[in-house]
């Protein structure tokens, strides 16, 4: 192994330490090249520690998102609070994943189309 791809895989390892996992995907677009791939929180870091994986992408939309939630108020209850966040965070990520499954369904039914064409005339069994 050359001293450049020793450096590669030390690099790679660490990044799949920090990642808590050998195999990470972001959970919302599928993306699986782990230099690509962060931890999220899905509440807001002030708000939960629970963390998904999301690549740079997915991430920064949703951070984006996590802008436009409502401010917490100081005197409100605090784990009340928290989880309001956690379910307003849960739903930015739905959202993109919503987003990747409506497009997976066009596409699929699409592709059925002209996979029909090439069948035409054929009988199922």
């Amino acid at each position: 192994m050359t001293d450049k791809e020793l450096a590669r895989e030390i690099r790679k390892q660490r990044r799949l330490e920090k990642l808590g996992t050998n195999s990470p995907i972001c959970g919302t677009c599928g993306e699986a090249d782990y230099r690509t791939l962060e931890k999220h929180h899905v509440a807001g870091r002030k708000y939960d520690p629970d963390t998904v994986i999301a690549c740079r992408n997915c991430h920064r939309k949703v951070s984006d998102d996590q802008k436009d939630h409502p401010a917490i108020d100081a005197n409100a209850d605090a784990m009340l609070s928290a989880i309001g966040m956690f379910l307003l965070g849960l739903v930015d990520l739905l959202e993109l994943v919503i987003d990747k499954l409506s497009a997976f369904g066009l596409a699929l039914i699409e592709r059925a189309k002209l996979a029909g064409g090439e069948h035409a005339g054929e009988t199922v069994a």
